[in-house]
């Protein structure tokens, strides 16, 4: 493992470090993520070589996160973003609709990092939807009992992934401020299995330079 990543500075494309991610979906675009016996998503991981996990499913909302280093983050997004584009274009055979909808994923930041991202008199939000033709829109609100913010990017495939290149330096250049307490999707009204209400339960650990990762990111199976 060479030492000197972090000093390895810029290479072609992006910051040579390890990123990650969180997405928010609905369960029905997870389930399209995950195809039939899992098979997309360990498609996507082989061939992008990132780390892809998903929540757990007893939410109406579920996290998926990807880690990796930057150009890997950017081949599974392509990836999703392509899936998506499908999905929608497969909803408008039998449809009457003839202008294509945009594909439309939902990130999820530390509010602390929103400021950079949207840049002074909105700045930099500006070059970004400019420079990638994506359309790029950060949340007035925190998300319910956290520190963080949605930011909804929305275009086509490559017009995403273009704008995920944007955001990712931004947020690497300005990492953020304070302890980050990461939204959590709430389970649905009698689904799923009971959620750990004690404090430290909540806690998250922050990885210097990256996102605080919850420790329950991870899924785990209920006994029995």
């Amino acid at each position: 493992m060479n030492m000197n990543e972090r000093e390895g500075g810029v290479s072609e494309g992006g910051l040579n470090v390890t990123l990650t991610i969180r997405l928010l979906m609905h369960g029905k675009e997870v389930g399209s993520i995950i195809g039939k016996k899992g098979e997309t998503v360990k498609k996507m991981r082989e061939e992008s070589g990132a780390r892809i996990n998903i929540s757990d499913g007893s939410s109406p909302e579920r996290i998926v996160t990807i880690t990796g280093a930057s150009e890997v983050i950017f081949k599974a997004f392509a990836m999703i973003a392509e899936k998506f584009e499908e999905d929608i274009l497969a909803s408008m055979i039998n449809s009457t609709v003839t202008s294509r909808p945009p594909v439309t994923l939902r990130l999820v930041f530390p509010a602390s990092q929103c400021g950079s991202l949207i840049g002074k008199g909105g700045s930099k939000i500006k070059e970004i939807r400019e420079s990638t033709g994506a359309q790029v829109q950060v949340a007035g609100d925190l998300l319910p009992d956290s520190t963080e913010r949605a930011v909804t990017i929305s275009g086509t495939p490559h017009a995403i992934t273009q704008c995920v290149k944007h955001i990712c330096t931004v947020m690497l250049e300005s990492p953020p401020k304070g302890a980050t307490i990461p939204y959590r999707p709430k389970p649905s009204a009698g689904g799923g299995h009971t959620v750990l209400t004690q404090p430290h339960a909540a806690t998250a650990f922050a990885i210097p330079g990256q996102f605080a990762i919850p420790p329950q990111d991870v899924s785990v199976r209920p006994a029995g």
